[in-house]
């Protein structure tokens, strides 16, 4: 079945999508009830990541569509409440600057590999990593004090680590696929 002709994982990534802006806004009203509404709808949204992906696979409905609708849909998912809490001070831009890097360089090599017609399927390394990007951001956007700010800046710390190892290893990997291709015959 495809409803509205997009396919139920298409639609599910474009759902999350859509949640993006409504979360945005509720963050930019800087209010105990509307941050913690959006923390909420953000972990809903973070639930459905995981559900487009088996959808696909489970009912054959892998579409050239969903693999950049997917990735492009969890990217601004993490990434536009993370800028937004950024803009208003909440979360340390040192982190921001960290983890947007590294999106913005895996999506410019996904995107040569898609103009070459290859592909670099998301590793184990960055599931985990957008689950711990998942985790910290919805931390940010709960009101903790205490042992709690502490638990959430080591989250952070190993959130950018593993940003920074899952960054490291698309481009090893990409390198390492190049060096075999060039590589001369015995």
């Amino acid at each position: 079945m495809k409803p509205l002709g997009l396919g139920w994982p298409n639609l599910v990534s474009i759902l999350r999508a859509a949640l993006v802006p409504v979360i945005v806004v509720l963050i930019l009203a800087e209010q105990r009830a509307a941050m913690a509404l959006a923390a909420i709808l953000f972990v809903v949204g973070a639930l459905t990541d995981g559900l487009d992906g088996y959808l696909a696979r489970r009912h054959g409905m892998t579409t050239t569509m969903g693999q950049w609708l997917d990735p492009l849909s969890d990217k601004l998912f993490v990434s536009a409440p993370m800028v937004t809490l950024t803009l208003l001070g909440r979360f340390p831009v040192w982190a921001a600057v960290v983890i947007l890097a590294r999106e913005i360089a895996v999506s410019g090599l996904r995107w040569y590999l898609g103009s070459r017609r290859e592909s670099m399927p998301a590793s184990n390394l960055a599931k985990w990593k957008t689950g711990s990007q998942i985790v910290v951001v919805t931390m940010y956007l709960l009101p903790l004090n205490g042992v709690a700010v502490d638990v959430r800046s080591v989250a952070l710390w190993v959130s950018v680590v593993l940003t920074v190892a899952s960054g490291l290893d698309y481009f090893l990997r990409y390198l390492l696929r190049a060096r075999r291709r060039v590589a001369p015959l015995p």
